[in-house]
């Protein structure tokens, strides 16, 4: 039984390497998904077969209750909504290994004190800190997407000095636990450290860099299930953690980069705050507006478009009206594509499953390091709910909190429109340059119902 197992843990970790492998790629991030998924299936029934806790009944009672849940919220989530989802999702991956932890050191504390040596004590101490802070982290990230507190940074004097002491005094107490295990005072304390360190981290953050803060929690949740893999001396679980750490800290890296902040500055839990609290007022910008019939005849005359998609796109739920002005333009034989930033949106990723919902080929999404070269020689871009990421003051203005952030060269098109509701600043909280260049028209207007009325008009004109 025992080689059958590790055999079947093989296949799963051979499954999870592979599937992350897909993900790399946006047409094959599906196939990667499931592949990823039956690795985990696998894993989860060898690891059932080991233990002596539930009946086979009890376990599938158990994996039917979730597997409702689990469809009931995805199929009612809307697509706005999957940041939020996404953040629960790492909050209660947190929390199971910060459960994991305590349980363990009840049941040896109570049964068999001699099991918890060295290793066992700092895997412990170990899930409690990255579980707590992954947990309540978590949690105030979802509470700032949802809207349920404010997305602005809290801020007050001394919070890193408070980070620091804390950490300080999690590391003490964890000296005592290995000098009394027994102590369950210095495990209460541990408890409290970990879940304040998690609000603590995640409050100074502001709605700018919250693509930053998923991937960064994404990747403490696998170090969480990392280390609860030691605790219970599981192969699969530290392979899985391991593979979700490690690719969420690349990921964090690569939305650090797009972002132009720091690694450190992001483990240090205090970055967005300048971003977010807006920049210097510039001259007003004096703006062109266009009209619904006039921006059909300008896609009508184009033999080039390329769409920024923002997560204003997301909000108006734009994407499938945007996928009939993509079949109208390709009537057309214009050369239609986006220009997908590595930060737009509410998480990494984001725009890119809103445009795959509503059935738009993968092939049509470009990065922006494989596009930007191309704005100078196109006709004309399409900037849908997009703001910071294509203000061009990220180039030209060293006074501007977003001064080397890498944006997307929108401005070097013929024409620009932007369709927006209003005036409104972005996360950053800054004016955008690009609204008042010559080339750029304002196409002011919920995204959904405007552009409707732009394909409306361009199936008039066919």
């Amino acid at each position: 039984m025992n080689t059958g197992i590790q055999l079947a843990y093989l296949v799963a970790s051979v499954l999870f390497i592979i599937g992350i492998k897909y993900l790399g790629k946006t047409k094959d991030a599906r196939k990667g998904n499931f592949i990823s998924a039956v690795g985990m299936l696998i894993a989860i029934v060898a690891t059932l077969l080991t233990l002596d806790v539930l009946t086979f009944i009890e376990i599938g009672v158990c994996v039917l209750i979730g597997s409702v849940i689990g469809l009931y919220y995805a199929s009612k989530v809307p697509m706005t909504k999957i940041p939020e989802m996404v953040a629960l999702f790492n909050g209660f991956g947190g929390l199971a290994s910060f459960a994991v932890a305590l349980s363990d050191y009840y049941l040896k504390s109570e049964t068999n004190l001699a099991s918890l040596d060295a290793v066992n004590l700092t895997s412990i101490l170990l899930s409690l800190l990255i579980g707590g802070v992954t947990f309540t982290g978590s949690m105030v990230a979802y509470l700032k997407l949802d809207g349920k507190v404010s997305g602005q940074p809290i801020t007050f004097k001394g919070q890193h000095a408070l980070n620091l002491f804390l950490l300080i005094a999690f590391v003490a107490a964890s000296v005592l636990v290995f000098l009394d295990p027994t102590q369950v005072t210095f495990i209460v304390i541990l408890i409290v450290i970990s879940l304040l360190l998690g609000v603590l981290t995640v409050i100074p953050i502001g709605g700018a860099d919250m693509p930053v803060v998923i991937s960064l929690l994404n990747s403490y949740s696998g170090m969480a299930a990392c280390a609860t893999g030691f605790i219970l001396n599981n192969n699969v679980l530290i392979v899985a953690g391991s593979l979700v750490g490690a690719s969420g800290i690349i990921l964090t890296q690569i939305m650090c980069k797009a972002m132009n902040r720091s690694l450190v500055n992001v483990l240090l839990g205090g970055f967005g705050q300048t971003v977010a609290t807006g920049g210097a007022d510039g001259p007003a910008v004096v703006v062109k507006e266009i009209g619904v019939e006039e921006t059909a005849m300008l896609f009508d005359s184009a033999s080039s478009v390329i769409v920024v998609p923002g997560y204003g796109m997301a909000v108006a739920q734009a994407q499938h009206v945007i996928r009939e002005l993509m079949e109208q333009c390709e009537k057309r034989n214009i050369n239609f594509r986006f220009a997908i930033h590595p930060v737009a949106g509410r998480m990494p990723g984001h725009m890119n499953v809103l445009l795959a919902e509503a059935n738009i080929s993968y092939d049509k999404l470009i990065e922006m390091d494989d596009i930007n070269e191309d704005f100078a020689n196109t006709d004309l871009v399409f900037i849908v709910g997009a703001n910071d990421v294509v203000n061009p003051a990220a180039r030209t203005n060293p006074d501007s909190p977003i001064f080397g952030m890498p944006i997307l060269n929108a401005d070097k098109a013929r024409t620009v429109i932007v369709s927006k509701r209003s005036m409104g600043k972005g996360y950053a909280g800054v004016e955008n340059e690009l609204f008042g260049y010559p080339n750029c028209l304002m196409l002011f207007g919920d995204a959904k119902q405007t552009i409707t009325k732009v394909v409306s008009e361009m199936k008039d004109m066919a």
